[in-house]
């Protein structure tokens, strides 16, 4: 009886470049001279690229893939051992995640880290230690400070009928924006590892001031541009008494404008969608300029 089996084997020759060099840990690169030294355009190119960060952002590996695509420039230079350049991209795939306007701070410090040849679990326990807090002071600095303020103002220029207020956010948000972004990826590569303890130290500080700058910035437009006023009176024997100006505004300037942010806000935290909120206040205008008391 005739088989079928095939019994043309192909055997590949066996590649010992895929294995670590004799004595090598996995911790460790093979190569342990320390890498090339990056160019300050070496630096604004990676600031540039992880403008991209999100780019490919998922819920498995958040920021990973943006993560590495701002790094690879400088790692090739750094890492000339394929086998440590491998190493490391397979190590920066890993989970990250942070503030992207604040990014290229965790970014300089690893590229620090990495040319001096560390330990790969070091360098990745240090990206993830560095990047977390980044990520609610980011958000502190970036949305509840500088955003309102440069919001507000070009907003108040905007309704005056002025393009200097597109003008004026564009320049003011961007220049901030970037001027960290460029300045942080430089100091935190020169300062490398030593730079941890500085943000460290003051995390808790600066969002805690910066929450405290955002919360008043976050009034004053609420008093500013929440237009809400009741032409109601009271009938007192023979006073007529303005509810607006004869209470609420001797009370409290913008009480109403106030009230009804905070109803909004807690509507919110009770799982009210913004589209129903929207649909909620045009009632209650049309309803109250109806009934005229608003």
């Amino acid at each position: 009886m005739e088989s079928n089996v095939n019994n043309d084997i192909t055997i590949q020759p066996y590649d010992r470049s895929t294995e670590p060099a004799p004595g090598v840990a996995q911790d460790e690169y093979e190569d342990q001279t320390i890498g090339a030294e990056l160019s300050k355009s070496d630096i604004n190119r990676m600031v540039w690229r992880s403008l991209l960060l999100q780019a490919s952002f998922n819920y498995e590996r958040m920021q990973a893939s943006g993560w590495l695509y701002g790094l690879l420039p400088s790692l090739k230079k750094i890492h000339s051992n394929k086998a440590d350049l491998s190493k490391s991209m397979q190590g920066h795939m890993g989970f990250f995640n942070t503030h992207p306007f604040l990014v290229t701070f965790v970014m300089g410090i690893i590229l620090a880290m990495e040319r001096s040849k560390q330990n790969i679990s070091s360098i990745q326990n240090t990206k993830i230690a560095v990047g977390a807090p980044l990520g609610g002071i980011g958000d502190a600095m970036f949305w509840l400070t500088l955003l309102p303020i440069c919001g507000g103002i070009a907003a108040d220029l905007a309704l005056q009928g002025s393009i200097l207020g597109a003008i004026f956010f564009i320049v003011a948000f961007n220049t901030v924006h970037f001027g960290l972004q460029f300045g942080l990826a430089h100091y935190a590569y020169r300062k490398g590892v030593s730079a941890i303890p500085l943000i460290k130290a003051n995390t808790k500080k600066v969002g805690h001031a910066a929450s405290m700058v955002g919360m008043t910035v976050i009034g004053a437009l609420v008093a500013t541009y929440v237009r809400l006023s009741t032409t109601a009176e009271i009938n007192a024997g023979h006073a007529i008494v303005k509810l607006q100006t004869g209470v609420f505004d001797k009370l409290m300037p913008a009480f109403l404008p106030l009230l009804y942010t905070i109803a909004m806000y807690l509507l919110i935290k009770r799982g009210w969608s913004p589209l129903r909120l929207i649909v909620i206040t045009a009632v209650v205008g049309v309803a109250g300029r109806f009934m005229g008391i608003l």
